[in-house]
């Protein structure tokens, strides 16, 4: 299936809003709801079980570059608005926090598809503000309402430069699982697939 690209934004203000939004002042936290749970890329301090109300994790998001191709694009995970959404935050220190919002930038914000919140998380320690990718539905990189046949396709072409649809669900899926966190909606995913397959 090939599908025109995306119009691109530019991450660089986006990176700059956000690194004002943070202000230097304390340590930086950021909530992981996918790969950043099972592959953060960053040195962090601490990490805590956290739970976000007003949005909740959907594999509904193409995936041009990472998990698939323009030809043939992939899907990734990101934050809808409605539900909630069980993952993981990570705290940063102060000293490395601005070095790693910048990685995270070039990581998540390649294209510009996501758009960056600063959400309320709670977590057994209390609440703590941190930083999270989010979707919105107008975006023309969420995939809206996709038939069960037209994922197994997915998952079974889609492959970017991080590797395949496939895996990407597999790995979010056994770490959710590995924390207690049990996704239905991926779950039900993950067995349509295997079924297909």
């Amino acid at each position: 299936m090939t599908m025109h690209p995306a119009p691109h934004r530019d991450p660089a203000p986006m990176l700059e809003r956000a690194l004002q939004e943070w202000g230097d002042r304390s340590d930086l936290w950021v909530f992981g709801y996918a790969s950043l749970i099972w592959r953060p890329d960053f040195d962090y301090a601490e990490r805590r079980p956290a739970t976000v109300h007003g949005w909740h994790r959907a594999l509904k998001m193409w995936s041009r570059i990472n998990r698939g191709t323009p030809e043939c694009p992939g899907l990734v995970f990101g934050m809808l608005s409605g539900g909630s959404c069980r993952g993981m935050v990570f705290r940063v220190d102060k000293a490395h926090a601005r070095q790693v919002m910048i990685n995270l930038w070039q990581r998540e914000m390649v294209t510009a598809v996501y758009d960056p919140r600063w959400l309320v998380c709670h977590t057994p320690h209390g609440p703590v503000q941190a930083l999270a990718f989010t979707l919105s539905r107008k975006s023309p990189n969420h995939t809206g309402e996709l038939p069960d046949h037209e994922v197994c396709r997915i998952f079974e072409q889609a492959s970017g430069r991080y590797g395949t649809t496939r895996d990407y669900a597999q790995a979010t899926y056994d770490e959710l699982r590995k924390h207690g966190i049990h996704d239905r909606a991926l779950a039900r995913l993950i067995a349509l697939a295997k079924k297909d397959a």
